[in-house]
């Protein structure tokens, strides 16, 4: 593994889950880090905790993330992005799709991800070492009723990491992707359904889903191991989801 001793990273959708989880452990791994999300009192809650530099903005305005990119710039730069915002709203079929959903979807998984790695691959590029990190999903990889719209923001997220890797490597900025499964945290499934009940039902009977801790375990050393090892894209699950379409539940 590589030493956390002057690495500094960027992680966006830190306020919860996995990005929340993500800042906790590179903090405690030793690496400097920027906290970016919304919710500037859960920042200041999670730099309180963990001594992270918080950033509130949306990734998609781009006057915020200019704002950041000073930021960053003034304390130092980077040699890492990670980009965890994103998420999924609703389940309608693609009859009954909501304009605003898709909408929403793309912007925050796809347009949000481009604007980030736009705006840092200058620095990253002259770190000599950099990397950047997508968390996409397995939604990326296998369609599902009701899931069109997060489908293809996550297709079109996995799409542009890979391409990215290619444009990318002359530059010597390594390109991870990963794609979780069934992950059980406080906010992803509640949000996109609106309703407590319905999202704890998506998670019923199955032994140990996925933690954001797990997630983040994977994430910090996928980017800790040595430059030179890339791993390209890693499809994590829990045991219990054998894939997409096969969840074993034991209630």
């Amino acid at each position: 593994m590589t030493s956390a001793q002057n690495r500094a990273a960027v992680v966006t959708g830190a306020s919860s889950g996995i990005g929340e989880a993500t800042v906790r452990r590179l903090a405690a791994d030793g690496w400097k880090v920027w906290a970016v999300a919304r919710r500037q009192d859960r920042l200041a809650r999670l730099a309180e905790e963990t001594g992270a530099l918080p950033v509130a903005l949306d990734i998609t305005d781009d006057d915020g993330v200019a704002r950041l990119v000073g930021e960053v710039t003034e304390g130092g730069g980077i040699d890492t992005l990670i980009n965890i915002a994103g998420g999924a709203r609703g389940t309608d079929w693609v009859a009954d799709a909501r304009t605003e959903d898709w909408e929403w979807m793309y912007e925050a998984n796809v347009l949000g991800t481009m604007k980030l790695v736009r705006a840092f691959l200058p620095m990253l590029r002259e770190n000599k070492n950099g990397t950047v990190l997508n968390l996409t999903s397995t939604a990326a990889l296998v369609a599902y009723e009701g899931g069109a719209g997060y489908n293809a923001a996550k297709a079109a997220q996995h799409a542009l990491t890979q391409a990215l890797r290619l444009e990318e490597v002359e530059h010597n900025v390594r390109v991870v992707e990963i794609l979780p499964g069934m992950v059980h945290t406080e906010e992803f499934s509640l949000r996109r359904l609106g309703d407590e009940a319905a999202a704890e039902k998506v998670y019923a009977g199955v032994e140990k889903p996925l933690s954001a801790e797990d997630v983040a375990d994977v994430v910090s050393y996928a980017v800790s191991v040595p430059h030179h090892v890339n791993l390209d894209q890693i499809v994590v699950r829990p045991l219990a989801q054998a894939a997409a379409h096969k969840v074993i539940r034991t209630s």
